[in-house]
């Protein structure tokens, strides 16, 4: 039985769509500091639009990707989350950096498929969204940098009102 990667792409949106829900109803009881971020992370960019890169060429009329170009999608676009999530968790801003390339070059695969949709106006609205998406990585980029800047004077800052 030959496994289709539409499918399993779409799957694992899902499947981030229900992690992020999770991880939302726990954020409060479990006093997360990270939890709402990292909810609504999961459910947006690991999840709605994992879905949609799985959907958008039906939706648009374009032509279907290759079976290759959908397996190095599907890879790219859950090692990037994967590494944008431990890296933001952890404060570790190199690994979003590292992260935000697959991403890019996913959502760039996806753009340029779109190149000979026939449903012009689905594909044109298709299209923003993932520009949104790609001009939203270096901002997420810069604000992981930030933070990650922030984070030591936060921790100075708390053991001095401590005191």
């Amino acid at each position: 039985m030959k496994v289709d990667a539409l499918r399993v792409t779409y799957f694992l949106g899902v499947c981030f769509v229900i992690a992020g829900g999770l991880v939302a109803a726990v954020t409060g009881p479990l006093d997360l500091a990270r939890g709402s971020w990292l909810a609504a992370y999961s459910v947006l960019v690991g999840g709605v639009a994992q879905c949609a890169l799985a959907v958008g060429h039906t939706v648009t009329g374009a032509p279907a990707p290759t079976s290759q170009m959908s397996w190095i999608r599907l890879a790219g676009w859950n090692l990037g989350n994967l590494l944008v999530i431990v890296g933001a968790l952890l404060r570790v801003p190199i690994l979003v950096d590292i992260g935000a390339v697959p991403l890019v070059v996913a959502l760039v695969l996806t753009l340029r498929s779109t190149r000979h949709a026939r449903r012009r106006i689905l594909a044109v609205g298709y299209r923003l969204v993932l520009l949104v998406l790609i001009a939203s990585i270096p901002i997420g980029v810069t604000l992981s940098h930030a933070r990650a800047v922030a984070a030591p004077a936060e921790l100075a800052h708390a053991a001095i009102e401590s005191w």
